[in-house]
């Protein structure tokens, strides 16, 4: 995708339009009317990439931050919502699946189907025709393009809160503040992974659960808990259920984990902090969560992790790519087997032979690699490029929703980065001895949408009709010294708007006349 100043500026002839418009309004009486618009909407389920939690977008509120398409967060600026009673496409990738109306805009690129095209190097080459396509007009292994997250934020220490209840007089004081290095991020990732707290009144403590034969990570946990927290937890191995726990007696550190990480294992979430450390403190991080809920299978030449945080297995995607890591995201149902009741799982599967080493690299496991696997994704300049697996066109009547990002115009859910611009125009014409004496709009969108508008009415007016309905999208982005690619659809919108106008009137006064 184009830099983000390349994307979103405009020239000093669109952006005079959209400051100051001109034929803006109504016309009373007109002659004709034109009324087009894309009313783009995806279901009210619809993840969205906020930060640091993934939020179904009616949930989503004006204030909060989604990611776009220059890997940045950018504030929600409005919301809407409206009842849709027709056909939408749903959409099916690796990392999920995304149901939108057919008008809406995904950043993609189509694959010919010629064979030359099975390889991803000749994929690549395709980049260049990168653009915004309607979600009716993808098919299956057409290329999505997907944004991962560039800032960096850094912190070299995190305070814990020491005050006590009234009562309090057997808890063990702790560091003021705790060291943000590789060593605390490890320690994080075994506790989401394997902790669980319990807060009561004469006892509060943390736990952490290990299968029998996992001393190495026991050990480990062990000297972190000495090293930064300065206390000696303690050991409590269950041979029946074959499970080692580690104990932490102390309220101030029970407490800061549940602050920071909340409760329930369901719940699970990494704050908003960590998801911009450097990616070598956030290795640390993966290292943990997936010593903990994870594996890698050296046959298979396959790696899995597992939580029932649907929060963490979105946070762990990014953490992933951001580490160049390219996953698969799966949902498991609820089951029971043999007798156990199995929770709703996510399940992120790891399985191209470039990430696989670079995960080894991280966990610090070591073996070769003697076969590859197939890969079918690639990621290029922070955009990670995924085929399409699946598209369904299906029946649906309820509410849509859609959001209004700041600066970028784009948003992402859990699997597509899609355009945010739903341009709804009106141009009203007047006309006298076959000429558009007057001509006025009413544009809903963004301000590619306005100056389009604008520059269409100065272009029409005082032209003959037949001279009006010749003006096409590329007269119109041309007479504006030009628009970025994300914002040619505007153009389009605009001359589709007048020629709707003129049409309207064409057949009044064919009935007017017949009449």
């Amino acid at each position: 995708m184009e830099k983000e100043d390349e994307v979103i500026m405009y020239s000093e002839k669109m952006m005079e339009h959209f400051r100051h418009p001109k034929n803006m309004g109504e016309i009373e009486n007109p002659d004709g009317v034109g009324t087009v618009g894309n009313p783009i909407c995806v279901l009210p389920e619809t993840d969205i990439i906020s930060n640091p939690n993934t939020i179904p977008i009616y949930k989503l509120n004006v204030g909060d931050k989604a990611l776009s398409h220059d890997g940045k967060y950018h504030n929600v600026t409005r919301k809407f919502r409206r009842n849709y009673s027709a056909f939408v496409i749903k959409i099916k990738n690796r990392l999920g699946t995304t149901t939108l109306t057919p008008e809406h805009l995904i950043y993609s690129f189509k694959v010919p189907k010629s064979h030359t095209y099975c390889y991803n190097r000749n994929k690549r080459k395709l980049f260049k025709y990168a653009s915004w396509w309607h979600s009716a007009d993808l098919e299956k292994k057409d290329i999505v393009i997907y944004p991962i997250p560039t800032d960096v934020k850094d912190i070299e220490y995190i305070k814990i809160n020491l005050e006590k209840s009234k009562y309090d007089f057997r808890s063990i004081d702790v560091p003021k503040r705790i060291k943000v290095n590789k060593n605390f991020m490890r320690f994080v990732g075994y506790f989401l992974a394997e902790g669980s707290t319990r807060v009561q009144k004469r006892k509060t403590y943390t736990t952490l659960t290990f299968n029998i034969n996992e001393d190495g990570y026991v050990k480990d946990v062990v000297n972190l808990v000495k090293t930064m927290f300065g206390l000696s937890a303690k050991i409590e191995k269950k041979k029946k259920r074959k499970t080692i726990n580690i104990l932490i007696y102390n309220v101030h550190i029970t407490r800061f984990l549940i602050n920071l990480f909340g409760n329930k294992a369901e719940e699970k979430t990494i704050p908003e902090f960590m998801m911009f450390l450097p990616i070598k403190k956030q290795a640390e991080l993966i290292k943990g969560l997936w010593y903990g809920d994870g594996y890698i299978d050296k046959k298979r030449l396959r790696a899995s992790y597992s939580t029932v945080s649907k929060q963490l297995s979105q946070q762990m995607k990014t953490l992933l790519l951001r580490q160049k890591i390219i996953p698969s995201v799966y949902e498991e149902k609820a089951r029971n087997s043999k007798g156990v009741k199995h929770k709703k799982a996510y399940r992120i599967y790891v399985l191209e032979t470039p990430s696989l080493k670079k995960l080894s690299s991280i966990l610090g496991i070591d073996f070769n690699f003697k076969s590859k696997s197939p890969c079918n994704a690639w990621i290029d300049k922070n955009l990670l490029f995924v085929p399409i697996t699946k598209t369904e066109k299906q029946e649906y009547s309820g509410p849509v929703h859609n959001l209004e990002v700041d600066a970028s115009h784009s948003y992402t859910t859990n699997s597509l980065l899609i355009h945010n611009c739903g341009d709804l125009m009106s141009i009203y014409i007047k006309v006298k001895d076959n000429r558009l004496e007057d001509i006025k709009f009413k544009t809903f969108g963004c301000a590619a949408a306005i100056a389009t508008s604008s520059m269409i009415t100065e272009m029409a007016k005082g032209k003959t009709v037949d001279e009006a309905l010749k003006i096409n999208r590329n007269n119109v982005a041309d007479a504006l010294d030009g628009l970025p690619p994300i914002k040619m659809h505007c153009s389009n919108l605009a001359a589709d708007a007048l020629h709707a106008a003129i049409k309207d009137y064409l057949s009044k006064k064919g009935k007017n006349e017949k009449s």
